[in-house]
């Protein structure tokens, strides 16, 4: 695994490879292969840092742990393959964009075209084990991808970070919030997706963006239909 970080993110990420609970996490997650699926594949583990180099990072989404189901996730949070069914949290998520924004509502839920335009779709935890969503919590992807979140909060570019449910507002201390803009509300998934509706958190990142500098993320997402 460590040989797949991709280039632009080895200089601030590439000491944590190094230490000795990434070895036992990279032990841990061959150990897991061998037993059965795992997903995302292995090429795709690092696919959200691939998709969006170090540098051009504007906004970080955090999301929990991978789909688990096959064929579904594909290393950036929330997102889906061409072709599969989109799934309930990110339907909310084009829900609310299509209520606030007025954008249509895509026949995928392939978000890679956000993450060309320096969204950062990161999971907290990078794999799981098929059919067992949370399988893979707390075995060291959380050490790194903490690493992950404080190697954008250290830049001198601000950026937004969006913290969606109770899990990623643990991840606030992190982040200074003088400098870079927090985006918080109700995670999107069913169970509470009364409240994440009407939170209008695409206008609230834009307007963010637009203030950093930056320019603002054009959230449509083309149909491949």
């Amino acid at each position: 695994m460590p040989d797949m970080l991709p280039e632009s993110w080895r200089g601030v990420l590439g000491e944590e490879l190094t230490k000795p609970y990434f070895q036992e996490l990279t032990a841990f997650v061959e150990e897991e292969r061998a037993r059965g699926p795992v997903y995302p594949p292995r090429e795709e583990v690092f696919a959200a840092l691939d998709a969006t180099p170090y540098d051009r990072v504007k906004v970080l989404v955090l999301g929990q742990d991978p789909y688990h189901g096959a064929g579904q996730g594909h290393g950036l949070c929330f997102s889906v393959r061409p072709g599969v069914r989109t799934p309930p949290s990110l339907r909310n998520i084009f829900k609310e964009m299509h209520d606030e924004l007025g954008t249509p509502i895509p026949d995928n839920g392939y978000l890679m075209p956000w993450a060309e335009q320096g969204v950062l779709l990161l999971n907290a935890v990078l794999t799981v084990r098929a059919g067992e969503a949370n399988s893979h919590k707390g075995k060291g992807w959380e050490k790194f991808t903490d690493a992950v979140i404080r190697a954008v909060a250290s830049r001198p570019d601000p950026a937004v970070f969006v913290l969606w449910g109770n899990y990623a507002k643990k991840k606030l201390p992190l982040i200074d919030g003088q400098r870079h803009v927090v985006v918080q509300g109700a995670h999107p998934s069913p169970l509470s997706a009364k409240k994440f509706f009407g939170s209008r958190p695409f206008t609230q990142i834009n307007d963010a963006v637009a203030a950093q500098g930056h320019t603002p993320i054009d959230w449509r997402i083309p149909n491949l239909g």
